[in-house]
């Protein structure tokens, strides 16, 4: 089911008490107007689940290029039980979309195997500017939520 179907902020299933967890959230500099919304939207979402305050760290980088990197360095720490990536490349003229694109899914992907953690792609690869604000907080919710409950999720697996 492609988002434009549906609100990207809603969710089921029981989240068990992960408030003894920590989360790095790494967030992209680039498109800052799309990627703090989405940021205040992952926040959000682990404060409500009951993570303290505290056990929420917070990475900038300079472009979603950089996700992985920053990623690893969260996962590398014993501390950190899960990380969130957050970053939002929009469609130009160029390939350079499909290469970022390409790149920083292969790398966070990576980061998961690696370090056997969560390490969630909460990336928006939009067409257009529009599109990713639909996506940060608009009509179709925000996926920093949906990447917060991932996270969560994935730490409540039974493994």
């Amino acid at each position: 089911m492609s988002s434009a179907d549906k609100n990207l902020s809603t969710y089921s299933g029981v989240i068990p008490d992960l408030s003894s967890k920590t989360f790095g959230i790494v967030v992209a500099e680039w498109n800052e107007e799309i990627t703090e919304p989405l940021y205040e939207g992952a926040v959000e979402t682990l404060l409500k689940h009951g993570i303290p305050k505290a056990n929420i760290i917070r990475m900038n980088v300079p472009g979603t290029f950089e996700l992985s990197l920053g990623a690893q360095r969260f996962a590398q720490k014993v501390s950190i039980d899960a990380v969130i990536c957050l970053g939002c490349v929009i469609q130009g003229e160029t390939r350079h979309f499909d290469f970022i694109c390409q790149a920083v899914s292969a790398g966070i992907t990576d980061v998961n195997l690696k370090y056997n953690k969560p390490v969630i792609f909460g990336v928006l690869t939009t067409d257009n500017k529009e599109q990713a604000f639909d996506r940060a907080g608009g009509k179709h919710g925000n996926k920093g939520d949906e990447a917060a409950i991932t996270a969560l999720k994935m730490l409540a697996l039974p493994f």
